[in-house]
């Protein structure tokens, strides 16, 4: 087929807007926690209404998918992702708050199901690994971004720089204490502009490959009755909710424990979170070709617990730089739990790569947690809980027996003549 260079284009600037909404939530959580008076539990509701929306709309997306196809789905999650944005900004109350993330999650759930086999069809499949990385590198970028542009909105509102129109439009939409819902002005303002292009763009016909149906009710019976797809569910569960685990709750911890301004300094850190995990994604892909891929994990895991150790009883200095840090070591922990998942069974790929994505509800199940146990203890005492969840992500590297290894290059092949 053609590659359709539109459509590529289109999905590459989708995966910049999914990460630019989803990963907002750690820059915005001392502000929302001070703003409505959060307990740490109450502060854990946020990211659970979020991705709890992954481990409901996953599976029901991939069945819509093959009813409505690729158009219909990407409007109606764009239209989700704007009416939850625009009716937290009009009401900016913390049930609505709710309610909007839980919107804006399914919009994002289902934008996941349908980019995806549209990348490989649009872009070609000889270009899909190529296209799937430049993908990831955007969404990295996107998430280093949207935490800058919440530090600026808020220092600008807060300074008073109505000169600028940008800013002064800002300020006469939201009040002084929650100057931070001028970021979901933008993210419904973004939705919109994407409901309008699509809109105008015609589509490819997608046929989906085996690997990417969500298969039948036999199919999924089939699957939970090997441990091993139960096993990786609870492996992504576990990434998750460690990577949004550390995102989410470090900022706060930054102004708690060392008094960084988290509208500047702490939106800082997760900006730089996010832009590491996207330098070390680019870093392991490299190492997969040399290495066996339960090593990897192996190795960045044990990195990840020592960034996060230090990161909770360094000083000042020593955990501003630590948690960002930690986000290099989760880079590969995604890419490679799902290759070792899918390479561990031998059939029903698509009905278990859609058991794998409700596994992202661990970004939901986690915080929870950690915010239960710091109302009962403290914040660190919270956080330390991610020591269960990376404990059973370097488990992973020991237990996994895939049928098919990932291919590696010796060093002395590549110098031969």
């Amino acid at each position: 087929m053609k590659r359709n260079y539109t459509i590529v284009v289109l999905i590459l600037v989708t995966f910049f807007v999914i990460s630019f909404l989803t990963n907002i939530l750690g820059a915005l959580n001392p502000a929302v926690s001070s703003g409505y008076r959060l307990t740490e539990t109450m502060a854990g509701f946020l990211p659970f209404a979020f991705f709890i929306a992954y481990g409901v709309m996953s599976v029901p997306s991939g069945f819509l998918l093959e009813k409505w196809g690729e158009k219909r789905m990407m409007i109606l999650a764009f239209v989700l992702a704007f009416a939850g944005a625009l009716a937290f900004a009009v009401f900016p109350r913390f049930n609505v708050f709710l309610i909007s993330l839980f919107t804006i999650g399914t919009g994002m759930a289902v934008l996941q199901v349908v980019i995806n086999p549209l990348l490989r069809v649009a872009g070609g499949e000889e270009h899909y690994a190529f296209n799937s990385v430049l993908a990831q590198l955007i969404f990295g970028a996107a998430s280093f971004i949207s935490p800058q542009m919440y530090s600026y909105l808020v220092t600008n509102i807060d300074s008073g720089n109505v000169q600028k129109p940008l800013i002064g439009l800002m300020s006469r939409l939201v009040s002084g204490s929650f100057d931070w819902v001028s970021v979901y002005w933008v993210f419904a303002l973004m939705s919109v502009l994407m409901i309008l292009v699509i809109l105008f763009i015609k589509f490819p016909k997608v046929e989906l490959q085996e690997d990417e149906k969500v298969g039948s009710k036999e199919s999924y019976v089939e699957l939970f009755k090997n441990k091993y797809v139960i096993l990786y569910f609870l492996g992504i569960f576990a990434y998750v909710g460690t990577e949004q685990g550390i995102s989410y709750w470090m900022s706060k911890f930054l102004f708690r424990y060392h008094g960084f301004n988290p509208e500047t300094t702490g939106a800082d850190a997760v900006s730089y979170f996010w832009g590491l995990m996207t330098v070390g994604g680019v870093l392991g892909l490299v190492l997969l070709k040399f290495f066996d891929s339960r090593q990897v994990l192996k190795w960045f895991t044990i990195l990840a617990i020592v960034s996060l150790t230090t990161g909770l009883f360094g000083g000042n200095n020593v955990a501003l730089y630590s948690f960002p840090a930690s986000g290099f070591f989760l880079s590969v922990m995604y890419p490679v739990i799902i290759s070792l998942g899918l390479n561990s069974v031998k059939k029903h790929h698509g009905s278990f790569a859609g058991i794998l994505m409700t596994g992202i509800a661990g970004g939901a199940v986690v915080q929870l947690l950690i915010g239960g146990i710091s109302d009962l203890t403290n914040l660190k005492t919270g956080m330390m809980f991610l020591y269960v969840t990376l404990g059973y992500i370097l488990s992973i590297g020991f237990w996994a027996k895939p049928i098919v290894n990932n291919k590696t290059v010796k060093l002395k092949e590549i110098f031969k003549s």
